[in-house]
Order: C-alpha cells, then sequence, then structure tokens
C-alpha cells in the first residue's frame, strides 16, 4: 500500500462548459497538478533533480460534477508497484458530501532529465510514497 496525497480544487467560472459545470480538460489537468505535487512533496530531492515523469495514458470515470464555485477533494495514490519505467497512479475527487464523483487511472512514464530517455523506477526512487514496513 502507497501513501495518499490530498489537495483541494475550486471550479472557477472559466472551468465551466456549456452544460455548466467543469469541462473534462479541467479534470485532466486536476488529475495532473495533483501528480506533480505529489512527487514534488514526497520525492527525494535527488530523485527530483535527475527524473521527470510523462503521461502515456488517461483513463478516467465520471460519475458526477461540480459548479462554478464548488470544490472537490482530490487524493491521489501510486496504484501497485512499478513496471520497468512505469507507475500507475489513482485519483479519486470526491464533492463536498464526501462522494466520489471523478475517478481516474493515469500511466506514467519516468524519464532521465539529461537524456530524456525511459528509466527503470528503482526501489529507492518509490519508496517515499509507500507506507514503512512495505
Amino acid at each position: 500500500m502507497t501513501t495518499s496525497f490530498t489537495r483541494k480544487f475550486t471550479a472557477l467560472p472559466e472551468h465551466i462548459d456549456e452544460l455548466g459545470h467543469v469541462n473534462n480538460t479541467v479534470w485532466v489537468g486536476w488529475v495532473q497538478d495533483i501528480a506533480t505535487a505529489h512527487w514534488d512533496a514526497a520525492a527525494r530531492p535527488e530523485d527530483n533533480a535527475q527524473f521527470f515523469w510523462v503521461v502515456i495514458r488517461h483513463e478516467i470515470d465520471y460519475r458526477g460534477n461540480i459548479a462554478a464555485g464548488e470544490s472537490v477533494t482530490g487524493d491521489t495514490w501510486i496504484d501497485g508497484p512499478a513496471k520497468g519505467a512505469k507507475s500507475d497512479r489513482r485519483v479519486d475527487f470526491r464533492n463536498a458530501a464526501g462522494k466520489v464523483i471523478v475517478s481516474a487511472r493515469t500511466t506514467w512514464a519516468m524519464l532521465d532529465r539529461k537524456t530524456q530517455r525511459l528509466v527503470r523506477v528503482r526501489p529507492e526512487v518509490i519508496a517515499p510514497f509507500q507506507l514503512s514496513g512495505e
């Protein structure tokens, strides 16, 4: 099991589409924002300096939405062990009532900053995201 990271997001007027709720592209941006914030908060400084992540797949389930001025709480965590250079991340967004209204699974690939080539995710890189004793 991995540690989770939480962040609050509030829908601004520019996030709202013609249906009166947050546009799908905004949700994708929030998925990326919370993932990046989690990496920045938990990664060892030397790993942050050497590596960066790129998205290779987004899978999002929409079960609800919010309107301008409303907020959601996003929770993210690493889902399972890394596979080579890839790591899956989950994000759940809960509305004010605590109901999950948007759920995402995103596959990220880790690259070396200097070479911009894929690199295997080593145990010491993923360790800060895991609960102690794993």
